[in-house]
């Protein structure tokens, strides 16, 4: 395992948080988020979801349209991705705890189409308060940070997704953070056989998270 600390405080363990920190005060709270503007346009906060003593939380970056009108990560065609390669990798996804870094859908209009449009640093920052909150919670034995805006969340500035997938790295709380891509690069690459081969690595990836754990778990 690679020893790495980020280099400033990451976004989601930037603010302390109060004395009620258990996960189902955290969901109710969340669902009056107005920590940035996003909540303005978004159908609802889509907070985590996962068994309280999940050994591994996978991180996102944000709900997308189907997410945001049905209020659950992950269950759109990005969700749809996660799930085969999860069940590929033999990891059983209704015990991993599943997030993202942002709450509320950021998007732009294009005719009755609402298209995905990235958070910025400020939007990641305010919103992985409750990103901290739900880690603190359940204080799991590894994290997959799934794409560049979750890896920013997770572990600030200076920590590059190309450069560290595939790899473990230590968080500024002590747990690790595994890298890999966000299954909806998967749905973005046209050439069959170049998707099937990312589509591979990054079972691989999943199927690291599965061994990290086991060996964590050794007494």
């Amino acid at each position: 395992m690679a020893a790495r600390s980020a280099p400033h405080m990451p976004p989601a363990f930037n603010e302390p948080h109060a004395e009620e920190r258990g996960l189902s005060t955290l969901r109710a709270n969340a669902k009056v988020c107005e920590r940035c503007d996003l909540y303005r346009n978004a159908t609802q906060t889509v907070f985590g979801e996962g068994p309280v003593d999940a050994e591994i939380i996978l991180v996102g970056e944000q709900p997308g349209d189907r997410e945001d009108v049905a209020g659950r990560p992950f269950v759109g065609p990005a969700g749809r991705v996660l799930d085969e390669c999860l069940h590929d990798a033999g990891l059983d996804r209704s015990l991993c705890y599943v997030t993202n870094a942002v709450k509320h859908f950021k998007f732009v209009p294009r005719g009755k189409r609402r298209i995905h449009s990235k958070p910025n640093a400020g939007e990641v920052q305010r919103c992985a308060w409750w990103l901290g909150g739900e880690i603190e919670s359940l204080k799991p034995k590894l994290i997959v940070a799934l794409g560049a805006t979750a890896l920013y969340a997770l572990m600030g500035r200076g920590v590059g997704l190309t450069k560290e997938r595939g790899k473990v790295l230590d968080s500024v709380v002590g747990l690790p953070v595994l890298v890999t891509i966000h299954p909806s690069y998967l749905l973005r690459i046209r050439d069959s056989s170049d998707r099937e081969k990312e589509r591979s690595r990054f079972v691989e990836d999943l199927q690291q998270a599965a061994s990290v754990v086991v060996k964590l778990s050794k007494p």
